[in-house]
């Protein structure tokens, strides 16, 4: 909620959503990234199948766990109503 008590206006709401979509699609993006440069060798080279179960599910573990790291470590770091910092200001009330 806002510092004032009330509900969040329509500016805050947006911004929300946009910093959740921002989560969302760097997670995925990072997470297929990493992933495939893990899981692509496998599939390069002839490795036996043991081989290429066990790398497949290191491949997919390491993505399910940078992609909420990524969600979190983006939305805890947002702060809604949060000014911008202003060059030349000293003091935040200035």
């Amino acid at each position: 909620m806002s510092d004032h008590g009330g509900r969040r206006g329509q500016a805050e709401r947006d911004a929300i959503t946009v910093e959740i979509g921002y989560a969302l699609c760097s997670a995925a993006f990072l997470a297929a990234v990493v992933c495939g440069a893990v899981v692509g060798p496998v599939f390069v080279f002839d490795v036996p199948d043991g081989v290429r179960r066990a790398v497949l599910a290191v491949g997919a573990a390491i993505a399910v766990v940078l992609f909420v790291a990524r969600v979190v470590s983006v939305l805890m770091r947002f702060r809604p109503g949060a000014q911008p910092s202003q060059p030349g200001r000293t003091r935040p009330d200035s």
